[in-house]
């Protein structure tokens, strides 16, 4: 039996329809859709781009490159927090053997 629902989104004026398994991720997914319409909105509003592709392109280069920012800041976030908990080991075990 299959527990998904289906929902209906609209996309740079296209409607989709979708599978979701829950509330939550109908949430996501209307969520989702408002971020790229708004984006899609900018983007015709201060670039001459007269292709919805090109626009949809735009869209999923900012929100690729937004997940590769932040998997950079969380990457260096990481590498920051293991090498202070290194000090504090060294501290601690330096303190520990006196």
């Amino acid at each position: 039996m299959d527990d998904s629902l289906k929902i209906k989104v609209t996309i740079a004026g296209r409607v989709y329809p979708i599978k979701i398994k829950n509330e939550n991720e109908e949430e996501g997914m209307r969520k989702a859709a408002k971020k790229i319409n708004d984006l899609v909105a900018k983007f015709e509003t201060n670039y001459a781009v007269n292709d919805k592709q090109d626009v949809l392109a735009m869209c999923a280069l900012q929100f690729a490159s937004l997940m590769e920012i932040n998997a950079i800041i969380k990457e260096q976030d990481l590498v920051e927090v293991s090498e202070k908990m290194n000090t504090i080991n060294e501290l601690l075990t330096i303190h520990l053997e006196k």
